[in-house]
């Protein structure tokens, strides 16, 4: 697989963390892979062949040839049927919110494509991607079409991009009760505003960053032991831990040593 990362324009990037393309050949015999919540919504293009995205076992879904998809609260397992050919904008938590009406708690762990959402010039928009010659003639039409959205909603809540700034910047760790302290409105109002602008309740998204940053480390092999990751993530214990990382990437710790987040790891090389 070849995974590049782009900037976006100074511009957006309050809302959009990146870019990204990934493209590889088609497999003979190929593996189903799993995404794991990074609380960010995802902008993503086909131009290669479709994906299976399962939610049982054996049953799936092909998923639109362009959507976004939406917070997710559980792994997402997904397995190519041809040749990979993928052009993404990563958003910021809280970076979807200026672009659409659509309330992001009815988006969660679901692929909507772009017509739904957008309608006539989100069908245009996914012509204008698909038939673009270049990555970067890619990012400036979805770039003029972003401009063009924000433009029209001007849609921001700066208690909600303040209270994401904590959380990122607390890496997950810290309480609902020390969130709400920090902002000038209630839990309930806090919780309700965090359900339509993110699509999850503060302790979920706090949650999601926790799980985040100890993957990250086990994934770079940054840490000592499965004990001290723990620890450092303040988990009450390793068996806490482990609980809430099987239910997080679908595996134990022990487990992500081999190749089950292969396509999860290699979103991590662009912070």
């Amino acid at each position: 697989m070849e995974y590049l990362t782009f900037e976006p324009n100074d511009e957006l990037s309050p809302f959009i963390k990146c870019y990204w393309t990934l493209e590889s050949p088609k497999e003979e015999a190929p593996e189903k892979q799993v995404i794991v919540p990074d609380g960010c919504m995802e902008f993503i293009f086909h131009y290669g062949d479709l994906y299976r995205q399962y939610h049982t076992e054996t049953e799936f879904l092909i998923q639109p040839r362009s959507f976004v998809i939406g917070q997710l609260t559980q792994p997402l397992e997904i397995q190519p049927i041809g040749v990979t050919g993928i052009f993404s904008a990563r958003f910021h938590p809280d970076g979807f919110l200026p672009f659409s009406d659509f309330p992001a708690d009815k988006m969660k762990n679901t692929a909507i494509s772009v017509g739904d959402l957008f309608g006539t010039e989100g069908i245009l928009l996914e012509s204008h991607i698909l038939n673009a010659p270049s990555t970067e003639a890619r990012i400036k039409v979805l770039e003029r079409f972003l401009f063009d959205q924000l433009t029209l909603k001007k849609n921001m809540d700066r208690v909600i991009k303040s209270t994401v700034e904590i959380i990122l910047t607390a890496n997950g760790q810290l309480t609902i009760e020390a969130l709400t302290q920090s902002t000038p409105i209630s839990q309930r109002q806090l919780e309700r505003r965090f359900a339509k602008a993110i699509g999850l309740s503060p302790k979920q998204l706090a949650k999601t960053i926790r799980l985040q940053t100890a993957l990250k480390k086990l994934l770079s092999n940054n840490y000592t032991s499965l004990t001290s990751l723990a620890h450092e993530g303040e988990f009450y214990d390793q068996a806490h831990f482990n609980k809430d990382f099987k239910k997080f990437t679908g595996h134990t710790p022990r487990e992500v040593y081999g190749q089950q987040l292969k396509m999860s790891s290699l979103f991590y090389g662009e912070e």
